[in-house]
């Protein structure tokens, strides 16, 4: 028990997400995520089930979850399993303070870098069986900044943990941007390599901008970069005294929420509404996230969440409750338990607690706390790179790699085209629905171009579905490497079978049925054939 007041254990609030295929008559009058938690939720993803119009159906842009659709399961690529994949994770803030004279402002929370997949052993156990030594084995890394001078000299050099869950872990403690670098904002440079210096690749994080100290005014929808949205991450961090050897960051460990001085977690922080859905579940909305309003944490990689709480300004170890404005980058923060208005969410040693706050008998406005319950907050960024080399270990650097940010269809009926907008894009990639190659062009690094595959490709020459068949994007390059991507395609079903033309004039022949379905085959294959000269055509143009 703290000195400061009773305090109680923190009854922690796991939720799972229940999601079931869909058949296309229980999609007419339902919404997508019927049975999901809304803990676990991001409501971008929430759109409502796509109107069954067309077999070529409609995009969902990083709403896919793996779970939810077992159709992934069968449209993996051949002869590359996912239990192959490799994947490099760099979680980083939104802003930097800038460092002033001899003073180093450490960033915070610090830099982390996770090396995970199945894929890294497969690789190891390739290079063993090629006769290389142990030293081979290990990989070792540098973070710097994206400035001109890329020697190792100037950057981190990282030292990787392996973690129970089989991941490595590595953090860059004393990164810092001082006064000479004029930049507003800048990114972070990963280089990975093998033992034997073997270059893995160069990964680039995203922009953070550049702050002198955190704002103190109200900020205002202009200053959107500076505040903290809805659906958005961030993390929470908590110094003792104002002291930075005694930081403590809220993080997640086998479902339980802990202060670790080691290791920070990114949290999903949603707006929720008071009112509750049919189902009972707390609605959540967008905008951008205020003192006052109602909030939920949850971990943006297990799930796991705490209750909704409601987010206060502090000031001088006292929280306020009578402020309205956006929440700012940086600023300190108080979370207060709904079901209990004086208790508020805590740290003591490495327990997460509630802590029973002393009213002030001044001010019924202001709620004093104890140092423990005063948490600053940062947007933080989770950028993951997951890509996989099959049997094969390739010997090239797996970067530049691509990154996909739109998707746009074009055209329609039994073909259609895809246009893929993102970065790094080559000559030497090209576009996979699932297991099946998509013919592409290369328009620009910005741009891809792509055929979609038809639907019987899928469904064993099927074309009429009676539930939505949702495949993964991948881009592969010319010597077998895959980019996975957390975009997919999905194929909507038709209401009905498309009408035989077997009749004519109202009359019916003798075998007109088979006769009307070689029609159907010829016309389509005719149509299809058609688009695609007219694509080469445009490749050569």
């Amino acid at each position: 028990m703290s000195e400061d007041g009773p305090e109680e254990r923190l009854l922690l609030m796991s939720a799972e997400t229940n999601m079931e295929e869909l058949d296309i008559e229980e999609r007419k009058d339902s919404p997508r995520f019927s049975e999901a938690d809304s803990s676990l939720l991001d409501p971008a993803s929430l759109s409502p089930a796509p109107d069954p119009l067309s077999h070529l159906g409609s995009l969902l842009a990083g709403g896919w979850d793996r779970r939810a659709d077992q159709s992934y399961q069968s449209c993996q690529l051949p002869g590359r399993e996912a239990h192959a994949d490799q994947s490099v994770t760099i979680l980083h803030a939104k802003v930097a303070q800038k460092s002033y004279g001899n003073e180093k402002r450490f960033f915070c929370p610090p830099p982390c870098v996770f090396i995970s997949g199945p894929g890294w052993r497969v690789m190891q156990n390739h290079l063993k069986a090629a006769g290389h030594g142990d030293a081979v084995y290990r990989v070792c890394g540098f973070l710097c900044l994206d400035n001109t001078s890329q020697s190792q000299v100037d950057a981190y050099k990282l030292v990787f943990n392996e973690q129970p869950n089989s991941r490595m872990f590595a953090s860059a403690k004393s990164l810092f941007i001082s006064d000479q670098d004029k930049r507003k904002h800048f990114c972070l440079l990963l280089r990975l390599f093998l033992g034997n210096r073997q270059e893995v690749g160069s990964f680039q994080s995203r922009m953070i901008k550049v702050i002198s100290k955190p704002s103190q005014k109200r900020q205002s929808m202009k200053n959107a970069d500076l505040c903290i949205s809805s659906c958005s991450r961030v993390a929470l961090f908590n110094r003792l005294r104002s002291q930075t050897v005694s930081t403590r960051y809220l993080s997640v460990d086998r479902g339980a929420f802990i202060a670790s001085a080691k290791q920070w977690t990114a949290f999903t922080i949603t707006l929720v509404e008071d009112q509750r859905n049919d189902h009972g579940d707390f609605v959540l909305s967008e905008g951008f996230i205020c003192y006052g309003c109602v909030v939920q944490l949850v971990c943006s990689e297990s799930g796991v969440a705490l209750p909704p709480m409601v987010i206060r300004k502090v000031n001088k170890q006292h929280a306020f409750l009578n402020v309205d404005e956006p929440v700012s980058q940086l600023h300190k923060c108080a979370f207060q338990f709904r079901h209990d208005p004086n208790a508020y969410l805590c740290l003591s040693n490495d327990n997460i607690i509630q802590h029973q706050a002393s009213p002030s008998l001044t001010d019924p406005l202001r709620v004093g706390l104890n140092d423990g319950s005063c948490w600053t907050i940062i947007g933080v960024e989770v950028v993951e790179f997951t890509f996989n080399q099959g049997s094969s270990c390739i010997l090239t650097p797996v970067t530049p790699f691509p990154v996909i940010c739109g998707l746009e269809v074009n055209g329609g009926g039994h073909v259609a085209m895809l246009e893929i907008y993102g970065e790094s894009f080559s000559s030497h990639l090209k576009v996979w629905f699932g297991n099946n190659e998509a013919e592409t062009m290369f328009k620009s690094p910005q741009s891809l171009l792509c055929v979609v595959p038809d639907i019987s490709v899928f469904s064993d020459g099927w074309r009429c579905l009676r539930r939505v068949l949702t495949v993964p994007l991948a881009l592969i390059r010319s010597d077998g490497l895959i980019y996975r991507t957390s975009f997919s395609f999905t194929y909507t079903p038709e209401i009905k079978p498309p009408p035989s033309r077997g009749t004519s004039g109202g009359g019916k022949r003798e075998g007109g049925t088979e006769g009307g379905q070689q029609e159907d085959v010829l016309l389509e294959t005719i149509h299809q054939e058609f688009t695609r000269a007219n694509f080469h055509l445009f490749m050569q143009s």
